[in-house]
Order: structure tokens, then sequence, then C-alpha cells
């Protein structure tokens, strides 16, 4: 049993607490509009299975198109297909499993989020590839792992509008901003392997590289704010939240990039600011 909760990292949940803040801030925001506390929980549940399942089976995914380039790389070399303790086959069986649940949550929804969540399947299927063209798998990641921004929103008001694209790009750039540092660990493993990532690419200036992640994403939760017209307060504290990311920043500038237990540890501070971004936002729904 223990095997399978590895394999779906449900014993790394940090995973699903990144995928499913995006999608809680936007269903935060829904509340700016129209507030509606009984559908705000009723969705903030689904999401939060649906981030769980659909994580559970991205990382089950990613394992079978990784299964040679896990098998390499110290950090992931005893994953369970890339050791071959569990088939491809059966594999491909738990995410078919994984799936039914994502659909009935899916089929909760109307039919604008239908189409709209079906359509993420192209960037998930093709984002585990990428790091193999490309030294930007990481902005590849924001867009696929974010998506659930436009889908929270639309649940609400079956459409999308410029509000919704600034907090998807804002979550895009936390993304490329956490995931550089969580492609730290491999950096020398990927180096020797010929695999690409930000991590890679700014090697020799990626404190600069992060500020710029997250002075953009701080920016446009900003611009978010002066758009929906929000409350002092608002801005207050987004500013402040910032102090949370500098931290991050300082912290890898002074870490080893051996150590993996320290890289780890601010990846995982991530889900903090997370939470902070989506109390700043539940705040505003009865503080305007």
């Amino acid at each position: 049993m223990y095997q399978f909760a590895e394999l779906l990292r449900l014993n790394k949940p940090i995973g699903i607490f990144l995928l499913f803040w995006p999608c809680a801030w936007s269903l935060a925001m829904t509340q700016w509009f129209t507030v509606n506390d009984n559908l705000f929980i009723k969705y903030l549940i689904l999401f939060f299975i649906g981030s769980i399942v659909m994580r559970s089976a991205g990382c089950v995914y990613n394992d079978i198109v990784d299964k040679n380039i896990d098998s390499k790389v110290q950090r992931t070399k005893k994953r369970l297909i890339a050791s071959k303790k569990i088939s491809v086959k059966t594999a491909w069986i738990i995410i078919l499993l994984l799936l039914i649940p994502a659909i009935v949550i899916l089929f909760q929804f109307n039919n604008f989020s239908r189409i709209l969540g079906l359509s993420s399947g192209l960037l998930i299927l093709t984002y585990p590839f990428m790091k193999r063209i490309t030294f930007w798998p990481q902005l590849f990641l924001g867009f696929t792992f974010n998506w659930g921004v436009l889908l929270a929103w639309s649940v609400f008001f079956e459409n999308l509008k410029i509000e919704t694209i600034i907090l998807y790009a804002a979550a895009i750039f936390w993304t490329l901003g956490y995931d550089t540092i969580y492609a730290l660990q491999d950096r020398r493993d990927d180096l020797k392997i010929k695999i690409k990532s930000t991590a890679i690419k700014f090697k020799h200036d990626i404190k600069n590289f992060l500020f710029f992640c997250y002075i953009s994403l701080i920016i446009l939760l900003i611009a978010l704010g002066a758009l929906t017209d929000r409350s002092f307060l608002y801005f207050i504290l987004i500013i402040t939240s910032s102090a949370h990311l500098i931290y991050q920043v300082l912290l890898i500038k002074k870490t080893n990039s051996n150590d993996r237990e320290k890289i780890q540890k601010v990846f995982n501070s991530n889900n903090f600011f997370g939470l902070l971004i989506f109390l700043i936002f539940f705040l505003e729904t009865y503080n305007a």
C-alpha cells in the first residue's frame, strides 16, 4: 500500500497544495464579484479533491515518460517505475482509475468549464517532454499547473475576463520561481544527461532570475488589486507578503546546490505563501 502512496506522491503532499492554491485564489477572487458562501465552499472542496487526483495522475504519467531519465538521477533513481518495482502497464491502469473521479468532478461544472478543463489535456500530455527540448520546462509547468485559475473562475461565470488572465499570469511567475528552486536539486545530474531547466539556463544568475519572477508576481497581484478597486489593506498585505519571497531568494543564494534537503525546505515553504495569498483574497471578500 505504501508503494502506491509513494507512486502517487501522497507522501509528499506539497505538490497537491501548489496545484490547489491558485485554484483557491481564483475561487476567492470570484467572491469579490458575487458572494455565494455555499457554492464557494462546495467548489473549494471539489477543487481540493481534484488537485489530489490530478497531481497524483500527473506524477504517475511523468514517471512513465521519464523512467529512463529518472534511473540516471540520484534523487529519482529509486522511483517505482524507474526501478521497475511497478510496471508501466500497472501505472497506466492507475492513471485511468484516477481519471474517473477527475471526470466526475469536472461534470459537476457548467459546459464552458468542462470544455476548458478538458482542453488542459494537451498541456498535461506535453509538459514532461519539455525538458528535453527547451531550457524553459518550468514555464510550461506554469501554464499547466495553474490552469485551475481559469477553471475556478469559469465555474461561477462561464467566461474568462482580464482579471482571470492577470491572476493566471501571476501564478505562472510564482511557479517559474519555485520550480526553478526545485530544479536546483538535480542540476548536476541534469547537466550530465543533457536535461534542460531554468536552473541550468540561469545557473550563474539564479538570484536575479528568482527576483524577476517574484517581483513580476507581486506587480501583477498589485495590478489586479488596482483593476478591481481593492481596499488599501489589500495592497499593504500583498507588499508585505513579498518578504517571504525575498527570504526564499536570499536563502537559496546562501545554499549549496548539493544541499538537497535545504533546497527542498525552501521549495516547500511556498505552501505558506500560497495560503497567505488565499487569506488575503478571502479577507477582501468582506473588507472591500
